[in-house]
């Protein structure tokens, strides 16, 4: 993953706006930038936030080796330019929610503060990171969610955009994933690695229970064996419990078997029939075969007896979004306030320098997110206004809600502020968070929507800014 450190993993449009930067008045100009995305992923009601330690580390080491610049100066970038490229270092600050956090449609999910130049050149790898990883763990949380207690493994890497793989196992992970098929991304990130046989096995002896003996021979306490490579009912599942049975003898257990093909619903029943009818109730069922979250809670609403849920192409690729659609948008320049104008009112962000507090119930729960100025104090909120219903404000007082930190330092002056916890924390810490979620907002149709409101005085400033850009225009 080194190459994300690479000045060039960048739109090239970047680079040459730094280069006009750079010649112009504007080369030092302070700059601030929000990252932060339109709608929830999946259409759903929320989205877990992560890619959050692979892109500070990604900015922190952004740089251009001498090839790169060769390569620029083929292209036609001038040599004053590329000598300030060849000492560049992000030298910024970076705010946002802490990796695995519940995050929502507008809540800013990171601040850039840096000179406009550097911000430019870092946008695409922010972005390139963050969608996807974000996208990938709120995929997970759902397929968890759809499963019950039950656990979901990540077996996407054949299916999955070439190395995009890697990061895809991590968010999978942080999302609730309890091992992968990945096991370049299980070393790497200190991910449990999981997996069974292919049919390939089965098929390359003589018969299925040759196959099966073999495989469990060598081993013994760790078999699951794949049966439906010629007839599930007829002989996989059959030769499962023989085998079973032969484990037994010796002082060994099977552990699953696993179905990939049909109607998982009746077949998983008619396996679990077998199963315990031989005295085999702790062997677990393993489904695998283009499952998705809705796809995990119709088989549960079936009563399939399935204990792990195997999910690859439609978590590692998003299934039906296969992208994020996250921005970064500039805020402010020189320390005035901007925005971007638009035909479409939630298209037109949100101005200044910010932060987002939480305001959670009696109960803990989240209630709300409050986007404030950065200079505001969350305690002296009393209204947070809808950003475009007027007439929409949420009482903060009368409401009785609590105020809770989300927003925190990760870099300051170009150095990390604190080492990041370890990918197994980030995992428990984003489970505990979803606990703390209403239930309403995690159903898959129609969930309801929950609320970002703005601080008075930003929604005051951003009507302002409305009428004079307006004007000017």
């Amino acid at each position: 993953m080194e190459d994300y450190y690479s000045g060039l993993y960048t739109d090239f449009y970047e680079l040459t706006m730094a280069q006009a930067f750079f010649f112009s008045e504007k080369r030092n100009s302070s700059a601030i930038f929000d990252l932060y995305f339109r709608s929830n992923p999946f259409k759903g009601g929320y989205g877990i936030f992560a890619g959050l330690e692979d892109a500070i580390n990604g900015v922190l080491q952004f740089s251009f080796e001498k090839n790169d610049l060769d390569y620029l100066a083929s292209i036609g970038f001038r040599n004053e330019f590329l000598d300030y490229l060849a000492d560049f270092r992000f030298s910024g600050n970076i705010h946002g929610f802490r990796e695995g956090d519940i995050v929502f449609a507008n809540d800013p999910l990171l601040r850039v503060e840096s000179s406009i130049l550097e911000a430019q050149l870092i946008e695409s790898m922010l972005l390139n990171i963050i969608n996807y990883q974000t996208l990938i763990a709120t995929k997970a949380t759902r397929a968890v969610f759809a499963a019950k207690g039950r656990d979901v493994v990540d077996f996407g890497l054949r299916r999955a955009q070439s190395m995009g793989a890697i990061a895809a196992t991590r968010a999978a992970y942080i999302g609730g994933a309890k091992g992968t098929s990945n096991t370049f991304a299980a070393k790497r990130y200190h991910i449990p690695a999981v997996g069974t046989h292919a049919h390939s096995w089965i098929q390359s002896f003589d018969s299925e229970l040759e196959a099966f003996r073999k495989y469990a021979e060598i081993y013994p306490d760790h078999t699951t064996l794949l049966v439906d490579t010629y007839s599930t009912l007829k002989s996989g599942v059959p030769h499962a419990i023989q085998v079973a049975k032969e484990l037994a003898e010796k002082g060994h257990q099977l552990r699953a078997i696993r179905l990939d093909s049909g109607d998982l619903a009746y077949f998983s029943k008619k396996a679990r029939n077998l199963l315990d009818k031989a005295g085999l109730e702790n062997v677990k069922i393993v489904a695998s075969n283009q499952l998705d979250e809705k796809l995990i809670a119709s088989l549960l609403e079936q009563n399939a007896p399935i204990d792990i849920f195997g999910v690859g192409t439609r978590l590692v690729t998003g299934g039906e979004q296969s992208a994020l659609d996250g921005i970064y948008k500039l805020s402010s320049i020189g320390d005035v306030p901007t925005l971007k104008l638009s035909e479409n009112e939630e298209k037109i962000n949100f101005p200044g320098k910010k932060k987002v507090v939480r305001y959670t119930n009696g109960d803990g729960m989240f209630a709300i997110d409050g986007v404030l100025l950065a200079d505001e104090s969350e305690e002296q909120i009393q209204m947070l206004r809808h950003p475009s219903i007027e007439f929409k404000k949420t009482r903060i007082v009368q409401e009785g809600l609590a105020i809770e930190q989300v927003f925190f330092p990760f870099v300051e002056k170009g150095a990390i502020v604190a080492p990041f916890p370890a990918l197994e924390n980030v995992r428990q810490f984003s489970r505990e968070r979803f606990a703390l979620l209403p239930d309403e907002h995690k159903r898959f149709v129609n969930p309801h929507i929950y609320r970002v409101g703005l601080s008075n005085r930003l929604f005051e400033l951003r009507r302002n800014l409305i009428e004079e850009g307006q004007s000017h225009g």
